[in-house]
């Protein structure tokens, strides 16, 4: 085998060829001549000797965990930011439509009687800073208060009033429902459910109600209520709180609507960053995209059917909303995420931008932030974070995706469910006559 390097000025080029004169194998690379490197060697270099043959297992392990922690997240990562809603085709610098600021517009609170939205961002703020300053040091990503929660227009006065942080009294099942394709990344994400685990020693019972990660809002509708029908006997009368992120909240939302039973037990509903109004990138996305995410490693969903792109189409999740009235009985509660632009992690940058120019720059990368408002809901938080740091830990289990595409993924999570569930307990206690 002959093997030659062909100086170029300014570029080098490898070229390889077995001999015999026949290609068998041929690599080729042609670029502009580099610097030397860290340790000391060009392009150019001669043969190596290999001196510490002593570090060979050492040397093994260490390209064992590359391979394992970052050349197979790499898909999945690929994935991640540009499949999963994450599908502006151009990623080009644009100008948004609507420029970031920190103006509530064209949200209004006014009355709730009148359908209006209720404004609960004060003594939400007021739990949220007690049960931070009290613990938040001890749990993972803390924040402090005031870069944690934006201030989008003009935020009512505190209370004043004392925040209890006893264990709680109420005896809420909490049922977490999560966003499009979660099944198809869960095994990979491996992450230990540390805010549920974290509010249980606070009182509050939280579980995972999954649905369909690619399927339509309508068949994610069944298997809520399938779900709830199937509890078992000790906690089929306990009264529920439902949470939805992404796509789970209009999952939730249809599934009130179509199985009336379900609204019985249901006492709040809470749109956590969640798709209420659907998403501009839905209109020209594919769901043949989506389909992709069935072949991950240790993926467990499937297309079902193949409805979560339609579901999330603006005209769909609208007219939907303008045709169905919400059950009355329950209260309904939004938790909006409004990052500050250098809290948008790399990877959601390009949809971040696109959506900013479809729609408005106050977006999540996902989700404009009044398309995350339940219609009369309590207006809880405006969280500083992107769509998936308000509920998906990446970057605490894969270092390589905290250096790269989930780069700002850091976020109380902890500290939010638990101030957001005193914050309800508080709020329903004063129906309790």
């Amino acid at each position: 085998m002959a093997s030659r390097l062909v100086k170029i000025n300014p570029r080098v080029t490898f070229v390889r060829v077995f001999e015999d004169d026949k290609a068998v194998e041929h690599w080729d690379n042609n670029q502009t001549k580099q610097p030397p490197n860290p340790s000391g060697h060009d392009m150019l270099d001669d043969e190596t000797t290999i001196t510490d043959i002593d570090k060979t297992e050492v040397n093994r392990e260490f390209v064992r965990k590359f391979a394992t922690r970052v050349l197979r997240a790499s898909p999945i990562a690929v994935l991640l930011s540009g499949i999963v809603l994450v599908l502006s085709q151009s990623a080009c610098v644009s100008t948004p439509s609507v420029p970031y600021s920190q103006e509530l517009a064209p949200l209004v609170i006014g009355d709730p009687d009148n359908g209006d939205l209720h404004d609960g961002r004060a003594r939400f703020r007021e739990i949220f800073c007690a049960v931070n300053a009290d613990h938040g040091k001890d749990l993972p990503d803390y924040r402090p208060c005031n870069e944690t929660l934006v201030e989008v227009g003009v935020e009512p006065p505190p209370s004043g009033l004392p925040v209890p942080l006893s264990h709680s009294k109420a005896d809420y099942l909490v049922l977490l429902v999560p966003g499009l394709g979660y099944p198809c990344i869960k095994a990979w994400l491996d992450h230990d459910f540390s805010a549920p685990k974290h509010v249980a020693e606070h009182g509050y019972q939280v579980e995972l109600l999954e649905v369909g990660g690619l399927a339509s809002t309508t068949a994610n509708a069944q298997q809520i209520r399938n779900f709830i029908r199937a509890l078992p006997a000790d906690e089929a009368d306990r009264q529920l709180i439902l949470i939805g992120h992404s796509k789970g909240a209009p999952d939730i939302l249809e599934a009130l609507v179509l199985y009336p039973k379900v609204t019985e037990k249901v006492v709040a509903v809470v749109s956590y960053a969640g798709a209420v109004g659907g998403s501009p990138l839905a209109n020209d996305a594919r769901q043949s995209y989506l389909k992709l995410m069935t072949k991950l490693p240790r993926s467990e969903c499937d297309e079902e059917d193949g409805g979560a792109l339609q579901s999330l189409k603006p005209a769909v999740r609208r007219t939907w909303l303008e045709r169905n009235e919400l059950p009355q009985n329950i209260r309904y509660y939004s938790v909006v995420a409004f990052p500050e632009p250098g809290r948008i992690s790399r990877g959601l940058k390009p949809s971040w931008r696109k959506l900013g120019e479809l729609a408005d720059a106050r977006n999540d990368s996902q989700l404009v932030f009044y398309d995350q408002v339940i219609p009369g809901s309590s207006i809880v938080a405006f969280a500083n974070a992107d769509h998936w740091a308000m509920a998906v830990p990446v970057a605490r289990q894969h270092r390589f995706a905290s250096l790269t595409f989930a780069s700002h993924n850091d976020f109380p999570r902890e500290v939010m469910l638990e101030a957001l569930l005193r914050f309800i307990e508080a709020d329903l206690s004063e129906l309790d006559p």
